[in-house]
């Protein structure tokens, strides 16, 4: 038999044996919960993050801090986080000229030349845990799924990888692991907040751009940001409800 007819019929078996037990995997995948803090809740958090763009410089900070943390592979175009530079120039706002240079692991380089007519920002970018996440939507077999605390998690023992949610992300947050074949996205470092961290990310930013934050907890600073500045989120259109909020947005980030 072709080798590549015999790879696909097995992983068409594997599929058809999973989407039988879907439930079964779905609670299996519930009741495998990560090490917590003593008296760590799910029910009791909802977790999102604010990102301050007009404090964010770029340095790449966290997505070296990311890759760390949480062993993303070294290769460039892996990465759970990574940060875009945005440039707009007067004469035509809808289609800024945007680079990240290796996800912006190393930083920006310094133009030689700067216009002080065009506007230059940076704009973090990561997995948005939507409430309505397409990627779970499409997901065949249950592998990824939404915690009760607001996180979109992946059970790499079930993963396919398929790439369906790769391809239904309207955010291109998610990449296949090329030494596990699996999906793998930001999951917001649940090993630390389920321990009451914050995520790598946040903790290593300088500037303070990243803020995780419980959207159950009154007390949260979180609720203040969100009063006190006109928040967007990317691509609203989608109706995700993507819980990651943006200060200072510009219109031509798409």
């Amino acid at each position: 038999m072709n080798p590549d007819r015999r790879a696909f019929l097995q992983k068409t078996g594997k599929l058809l044996v999973l989407s039988a037990s879907a439930s079964v995997a779905w609670e299996a995948i519930v009741a495998g919960r990560p090490e917590t803090a003593e008296n760590y809740k799910m029910s009791d958090h909802w977790w999102g993050m604010v990102i301050d763009i007009d404090v964010c410089i770029g340095c790449g900070s966290c997505v070296r801090a990311c890759k760390e943390e949480n062993d993303v592979p070294r290769e460039p175009l892996f990465f759970r986080t990574w940060v875009e530079r945005y440039q707009v120039t007067p004469d035509d706002l809808e289609h800024p000229t945007v680079d990240s240079p290796n996800g912006g692991y190393d930083g920006f380089p310094v133009k030689d030349k700067v216009d002080e007519k065009v506007k230059h920002f940076y704009v973090p970018k990561l997995c948005n845990h939507c409430h309505q996440s397409p990627c779970v939507q499409v997901c065949p077999v249950g592998a990824t799924f939404v915690s009760p605390d607001g996180v979109v998690l992946v059970d790499k023992t079930y993963c396919l990888g398929c790439r369906y949610c790769v391809q239904a992300c309207p955010y291109g947050c998610r990449f296949i692991d090329p030494r596990t074949e699996t999906v793998d996205k930001c999951t917001l470092c649940y090993h630390r907040i389920t321990k009451g961290l914050t995520t790598a990310c946040c903790e290593t930013c300088p500037t303070g751009a990243r803020q995780l934050g419980d959207l159950k907890n009154p007390k949260d600073p979180i609720h203040e940001f969100l009063r006190e500045h006109h928040v967007l989120v990317l691509k609203p259109q989608m109706a995700t409800g993507a819980k990651v909020y943006y200060n200072g947005l510009d219109g031509s980030v798409r």
